[in-house]
This record gives C-alpha cells, sequence and structure tokens, in this order.
C-alpha cells in the first residue's frame, strides 16, 4: 500500500463518519519497502492541492520522515530547495510503500490489518 493511499482514507466504522479523529488512519507497527519509481514533477504538482498537508506531515512523521516542510510545497522546482522537497514528497508519496502493519482509527481505535500491502477495510457485522 502506497503511503499516498492513506491520504485519501477515513475509518469506515458507522459512528466515526463525523469525527475529525478518524482522520488520517495512524499507521502502527508498519514494515516499510521502498520501490524504485521514476520521478514524475508533473504528477505531484498536479496531485498537491488534492492532498491534506497536515495529514500526510503526520503520516510522514510516524514513518520516520521528518523532512518534510511544514506548509505545504506550492509545486514549484524552480530553486535547489523546491527539487529537494518534491524529491522528498516523492519518495515519500509514491516509492514507499506499507507491506504489512496495521491502520488504527484515532476515533474509535480500531484496525485495519496491511497483509502483503493490502489493507483489509471488512469490517464486523456488529461495527457496520
Amino acid at each position: 500500500m502506497k503511503v499516498l493511499t492513506v491520504n485519501f482514507l477515513t475509518c469506515a466504522v458507522k459512528t466515526c463518519r463525523t469525527s475529525a479523529a478518524s482522520f488520517p488512519l495512524h499507521f502502527a507497527d508498519a514494515e516499510l519497502e521502498q520501490r524504485e519509481i521514476g520521478y514524475n514533477p508533473t504528477f505531484l504538482t498536479n496531485i498537491l492541492p488534492r492532498l491534506d498537508w497536515d495529514a500526510i506531515t503526520t503520516t510522514a512523521l510516524e514513518l520516520g520522515f521528518s523532512n518534510l516542510p511544514a506548509a505545504k510545497p506550492d509545486g514549484s522546482v524552480e530553486t535547489e530547495e523546491d527539487q529537494k522537497v518534491m524529491r522528498d514528497l516523492h519518495t515519500l508519496l509514491m516509492e514507499t510503500e506499507v507491506t504489512e502493519g496495521k491502520m488504527v482509527c484515532g476515533n474509535c481505535g480500531h484496525e485495519y490489518k496491511i497483509k502483503e500491502g493490502i489493507a483489509n477495510f471488512l469490517l464486523p457485522n456488529h461495527m457496520v
């Protein structure tokens, strides 16, 4: 599961739908794998407006990526620093995959297991 994906996921438990604490889901016991992918600055520039930056930085810190800026970049690659930020973002979002572990809801504590890179979002009947 690519780290980018978690920016678009929220807890599926019915009681969490209105809670701000259900987003983002937090990784726990995550096993990470880096898979090199060609750098695509156009994709990053186009996806930036869709990203919740607070959620991305929270996820990045939880996974040990402390080099993202506090403010969302504008997608510019004019300076060397801009290019470094975009490359770091590419590494986090596109090249980093969670292969095993779980995602945990900050509201209800429900755990979604991740096995072989696939998160299981099926809920038991009593939680639907």
